[in-house]
């Protein structure tokens, strides 16, 4: 039985799949990670400032200040909760919706992902940045207080992990679109093989592939057509990354040490296909 296994070279993430190739993951460098953040906290500064306006306009523009001044207890405990939902759920709500990207991750091309390479779920999100005050000690102001915690953290981790992603088991990577090739020019080619036959063992899994749409299938079966048109490592590459907005969508159960990305397309592939001819 052949299990995962993490192999983290310099700043290099390297995953070995059951099928024993190795996918490389670059981990995102701690300027960009800072940069990125920086972006979010920005977003969050700006988001509470426009709440505070639109709160002033409903209170009265002329006595807002006084307003808030003599709020009850109810009010300030219903700002509170809110200034905690921006500030936490921000993060937790953009990773989650964003297949682990924020607006500040997705601007640097830096996306979060778990430490076997699969997407994160709700779960990850929301315990790596639920523990972002940790992360934030010294100080908990956003950009001043420098993640002090969270740089040490990730100066002394091997895969360069804050408290927040070691207890959540996420690392952060670099999306290396430069080293892969796009679904343009994988696509582009010719048809050299067909999409329904089986290179690995079928997958089992557990999941409503009737979520899926008939544009996501016909990506599937595109690169199941086209794949060995390219090298090996490329090839992983792609069917990572075709597999991974699937995974975060149908949520599959399925088991760990069998699971191969090709397999798992092949395996969606023909269901999808022969449930929908049994139903026409």
């Amino acid at each position: 039985m052949v299990t995962e296994a993490l192999v983290p070279s310099e700043e290099t993430l390297v995953i070995e799949t059951p099928e024993r190739v190795p996918l490389h993951f670059a981990l995102a460098s701690i300027g960009n990670r800072f940069l990125a953040c920086t972006v979010d906290h920005v977003l969050q500064i700006v988001t509470i400032f426009v709440m505070y306006l639109a709160f002033i306009f409903i209170a009265g523009a002329s006595s807002g200040i006084e307003q808030v001044a003599d709020a009850s207890k109810w009010v300030i405990a219903i700002a509170v909760i809110i200034l905690f939902l921006i500030s936490s759920g921000y993060f937790i709500f953009f990773e989650w919706l964003w297949n682990g990207q924020t607006p500040g991750k997705r601007w640097l091309k830096l996306r979060v992902i778990r430490e076997d390479g699969r997407p994160i779920t709700f779960w990850e999100a929301s315990v790596r940045n639920l523990t972002r005050i940790f992360d934030m000690q010294p100080t908990l102001i956003p950009i001043v207080g420098f993640y002090s915690i969270g740089l040490i953290s990730i100066f002394i981790s091997r895969r360069d992990q804050r408290v927040g992603d070691l207890f959540a088991g996420t690392v952060v990577v670099r999306e290396r679109e430069s080293e892969v090739p796009t679904f343009d020019q994988v696509f582009a080619g010719p048809v050299s093989d067909s999409a329904y036959r089986r290179a690995f063992k079928a997958v089992p899994f557990t999941a409503d592939i009737n979520a899926l749409t008939e544009s996501e299938i016909e990506v599937i079966e595109t690169y199941l057509r086209r794949r060995w048109d390219l090298p090996d490592m490329p090839r992983q590459w792609m069917a990572w990354r075709v597999s991974m907005p699937i995974l975060y969508k149908l949520r599959p159960t399925y088991d760990l040490s069998i699971f191969t990305y090709e397999g798992f397309l092949e395996e969606l592939l023909h269901r999808y296909r022969a449930l929908h001819r049994f139903r026409d």
